[in-house]
C-alpha cells in the first residue's frame, strides 16, 4: 500500500553497524550473581521501597511502590533474598548514587501468582492503573510511564496512533529482533493502546533498512485481522525521534510548547507495546528487557536480560576483546560511557557497546568555531547550535534559553557534522544542568523567603491576638469596677447613708477613681453596721443593776469606737455622751 510520506529538516546518515548483532536469534541471559535494582527507573517520582534486608521475594513481586501518578512500580526480577536497600552507582552520565534494592538470586526463578487481565471488561482507568502497577514505561529510551500517555485530549480527537519501530540509532537492533521474533505479541499490545485511545488510524513506522521486521509485522497484522498500516520510512537519523516520526508519517509538526496529543497524535515504542501485552495478558510486570550487546566483542547478539543485571557480567556473554576499555549505554550518538562496568541494566538500557579506540578513535582537539552553519543545517529541530554554543561557553544562560536550548533533544547531529570537532552536545548539557541548578537554588530561596515571611506574619498575628486578649481583660476589669461602684452608690442611697450620698456623687463627678474607692469604703462600713445591728444583745429585760452598768459601759466604749471610725466627715449618731477618743481628729 502506497503511503504519502513527509520529510523533516536536517538529519544525518552515520554508519549503521547493525548487521553484526542481527545474525543470531534472541538469547536469554543467565541469572547473574546478584541483582541491583534501582528504584528510580522512569521519569517522575521515585518509588518507595516496600521490602527490607532479609526479606524473601518472588519473581515479579513488588519491591518499589509508585510515588504519584507520573511514576511506575518496580518489581523483583527473580526470586531470592533481599541483601540490602542502599545507595549504589546508577547508569547515568552524572555517576551519582541512587537507592537500589539488592537481591541475591536463589536460582529457582520462582514467579508470583500471575493472573491474566480481561481488559475489555474493565474501565480505561483500571487498565491504566494496572499498567502503572506493572511498571510499564517507554522502552525506546525516554522511560516515560506509559499509563500517563494513554489518556486522549479532552478537546482534540485522537487522529493517529504512531508506533515507533524506526530504531534509527547505530548499533542498536533490539527492536528489530523483537519485531522479527515476537511480532504477534507486539501487534496485540498495539491493539490495547488502540482500544484505550480510540484513534482513527494506527501507523507503524519502521525504517527501510529493516525489511525482515516490516514483513513480520505485516504478517502479524494480517493474521490478527487488524487494520494497522505498516509503513517503511527512509533511513535517516534521527527518524526514530517521536516528533520526527510524527512529521514523517503525518506531516504534523509538534511545537515545543505543546504535546503531540494537542494535535491528535500519540507515539509509543514497539517494545512498550510488547511489555503492555505481557502485563495484561500474562500478568507479568516488567522485570526484563531486550538488550543489544555489540561493539568490540567476538559475538554481538541480543539478549533478554533481567533488570538489575551487572553490565560487566552481561558483556562477558559476548566475549569482549581484551582492549575493551569501557561500556557505552545506548548508541554512539546519544549514549554515554557508564561510570562503572558493574552498574546495573535498567529499563532504559537498550544497548551496551564495548568501547575501544578502534571503533571510537579519540577525537582531535577542539578548534574554534568557523560559523559554517553545518550544525544548523543538520539540526532536526531547526535550532541554531552555533549560537547556543557561544552563549553556553560564555555562561550566558539567559541567552541560551532565548535560542530555545531546551528544545534540543541532544541527538548529536550537530557534533557529528562539526568540522571544528566541537562537542556541541556536551556544551548544551552543561548549560541545561546549570540552568536547572540555578532554578533549584532560586526555588529553594523563594521557599525560604516564603517561610520567613509566613513566620513574621504568624508572630505579628500572635502579638495582635495577645494584645486583643489583654484589652478585653482590661475592659472586663473596668466593667467590674464600674459595677462595684454602682453597687456602692446604690448602698449609699439607703436611709442610713442618705446624708453622705450627695458628697459621694460630687466626688465621683470630680474624680471617678476616688469616687470608686470612697464608694467601696462606704459599702464596707454599711455592711459592718448591719452586722453590728444584727449582733445586738438579747434577753436584756431583767438585768440586775450591776449587769445594766456593765452593758452601759460596753455601749459607751462601742459608741466611742464608732465615732473614731467615722472621722470628722460624719457626725456621731445620737447616743449617750462618751469620753472623746484621743485619736479623734477634732480633739
Amino acid at each position: 500500500m502506497l503511503f504519502n510520506l513527509f520529510k523533516f529538516k536536517g538529519g544525518v546518515k552515520p554508519p549503521t553497524n547493525k548487521t553484526q548483532s542481527t545474525t543470531l536469534p534472541i538469547a536469554a541471559a543467565p541469572l547473574p550473581s546478584r541483582l541491583v535494582v534501582p528504584l528510580h527507573q522512569s521519569i517522575g517520582g521515585t518509588p518507595r521501597p516496600v521490602v527490607e534486608a532479609g526479606d524473601r521475594v518472588l519473581k515479579g513481586q513488588l519491591i518499589g511502590q509508585a510515588d504519584g501518578w507520573i511514576s511506575a512500580a518496580v518489581h523483583a526480577p527473580t526470586s531470592g533474598t533481599v541483601v540490602e536497600v542502599a545507595m549504589h552507582v546508577q547508569p547515568h552520565p552524572s555517576g551519582l548514587d541512587a537507592l537500589c534494592v539488592v537481591i541475591a538470586p536463589d536460582g529457582k526463578d520462582e514467579w508470583i501468582a500471575r493472573t491474566p487481565l480481561d481488559y475489555a471488561a474493565l474501565t480505561p482507568e483500571a487498565v491504566r492503573e494496572h499498567l502503572q502497577q506493572s511498571g510499564v514505561v517507554g522502552l525506546g529510551g525516554a522511560v516515560f510511564p506509559t499509563h500517563g500517555k494513554l489518556t486522549a485530549s479532552k478537546t482534540v480527537p485522537m487522529e493517529e496512533l504512531i508506533i515507533n519501530g524506526a530504531e534509527c540509532e547505530p548499533f542498536i537492533t533490539c527492536d528489530d529482533l523483537l519485531m522479527r521474533e515476537r511480532a504477534e505479541e507486539v501487534v496485540r499490545g498495539i491493539g490495547i493502546f488502540r482500544d484505550l485511545l480510540q484513534p482513527k488510524k494506527v501507523l507503524i513506522g519502521i525504517e527501510d533498512n529493516k525489511p525482515e521486521a516490516a514483513a513480520a509485522m505485516r504478517a502479524a497484522v494480517e493474521t490478527l485481522g487488524e487494520d494497522f498500516a505498516v509503513v517503511q520510512v527512509p533511513t535517516l537519523y534521527p527518524a526514530g525521534g517521536a516528533k520526527q516520526l510524527i512529521r514523517v508519517l503525518t506531516g504534523k509538526e509538534v511545537p515545543a510548547s505543546k504535546r503531540s496529543t494537542d494535535l491528535g497524535v500519540q507515539c509509543f515504542n514497539v517494545a512498550t507495546a510488547y511489555t503492555a501485552w505481557r502485563a495484561i495478558a500474562h500478568g507479568e510486570p516488567v522485570v526484563s528487557r531486550l538488550v543489544t550487546v555489540t561493539g568490540n566483542v567476538h559475538h554481538p547478539r541480543n539478549y533478554e536480560v533481567l533488570i538489575g543485571t551487572p553490565m560487566d557480567e552481561l558483556l562477558k556473554l559476548a566475549q569482549p576483546h581484551p582492549d575493551t576499555d569501557g561500556i557505552i549505554m545506548g548508541g554512539p550518538m546519544m549514549g554515554f560511557l557508564v561510570p562503572q562496568a558493574s552498574v546495573p541494566v535498567v529499563k532504559a538500557t537498550n544497548c551496551l557497546i564495548a568501547h575501544d579506540d578502534r571503533l571510537f578513535p579519540p577525537k582531535a582537539p577542539e578548534m574554534p568555531c568557523i560559523r559554517c552553519g553545518a550544525c544548523a543545517q543538520a539540526c532536526p529541530h531547526e535550532l541554531q547550535p552555533f549560537e547556543m554554543y557561544w552563549f553556553s561557553r560564555a555562561k550566558n544562560f539567559g541567552k541560551t534559553q532565548e535560542y530555545a536550548i531546551f528544545d534540543c533533544i541532544e541527538c548529536g547531529c550537530c557534533s557529528f557534522v562539526c568540522p571544528s570537532r566541537i562537542p556541541l552536545v556536551q556544551y548544551f548539557r552543561f548549560a541545561k544542568s546549570e540552568i536547572w541548578a540555578r532554578e533549584r537554588e532560586k526555588n529553594a530561596a523563594d521557599q525560604a523567603k516564603s517561610r520567613f515571611e509566613f513566620k513574621q506574619l504568624r508572630e505579628e498575628r500572635e502579638k495582635a491576638e495577645k494584645a486583643e486578649k489583654l484589652a478585653k481583660a482590661a475592659a472586663a476589669q473596668a466593667a467590674k469596677k464600674a459595677a462595684e461602684a454602682a453597687a456602692a452608690a446604690a448602698a449609699e442611697a439607703q436611709p442610713a447613708a442618705g446624708e453622705a450620698a450627695p458628697a459621694s456623687q460630687a466626688v465621683a463627678a470630680v474624680d471617678p477613681e476616688k469616687a470608686a474607692k470612697r464608694a467601696t469604703i462606704e459599702a464596707a462600713m454599711a455592711r459592718a453596721k448591719a452586722q453590728r445591728e444584727a449582733a445586738q444583745p438579747k434577753n436584756t429585760d431583767h438585768l440586775t443593776p450591776g449587769q445594766q452598768k456593765e452593758v452601759a459601759e460596753i455601749e459607751a466604749r462601742r459608741s466611742g469606737s464608732r465615732i473614731e471610725d467615722r472621722g470628722s466627715s460624719e457626725p456621731a449618731p445620737a447616743e449617750p455622751a462618751a469620753p472623746t477618743s484621743p485619736l479623734d481628729p477634732n480633739n
